[in-house]
């Protein structure tokens, strides 16, 4: 692996680990009733509004770098293009057939159709007749 993948990938893991760390720090929006009711106060390491700048800015920023360090691994790890520009199953062998199991012989292929097989005929046959209905007795 050459350097430069090397320092991008550690570039990718470092910013993933701090983006998962500053989402984790970070309160929702419904945090502050909380701390209305007796939670304390819950945001004041960074200062009353500094906490919500100061890690959102630090996490727009690590997402900048994750994407920035994942779209060059991308194209820095793509394979290098062909000499002939043929499709992938180019060198697959073109033998198409089946292969057979071993130990068995492969069924006879009949020249003429057999008359131990039944074939359709080629008009429909006749609906069966309609019994008669009784007469109806008063």
């Amino acid at each position: 692996m050459s350097v430069t993948l090397t320092v991008l990938l550690i570039m990718q893991v470092i910013s993933a680990l701090t983006i998962i760390v500053l989402v984790l720090l970070q309160q929702g929006k419904g945090a502050d009733m909380g701390s209305a009711f007796g939670g304390g106060s819950a945001g004041s390491l960074f200062g009353a509004a500094g906490a919500a700048n100061f890690l959102s800015r630090t996490t727009k920023w690590a997402a900048v770098v994750f994407f920035i360090s994942t779209a060059a691994l991308a194209y820095l790890g793509r394979p290098a293009p062909a000499a002939s520009q043929g499709g992938v199953m180019e060198s697959h062998p073109s033998d198409l057939s089946v292969p057979a199991v071993p130990g068995s012989t492969p069924a006879p292929v009949p020249a003429a159709p057999d008359a131990s097989v039944p074939s359709v005929p080629a008009t429909p046959p006749a609906a069966p007749a309609q019994p008669e209905a009784p007469a109806q007795k008063n």
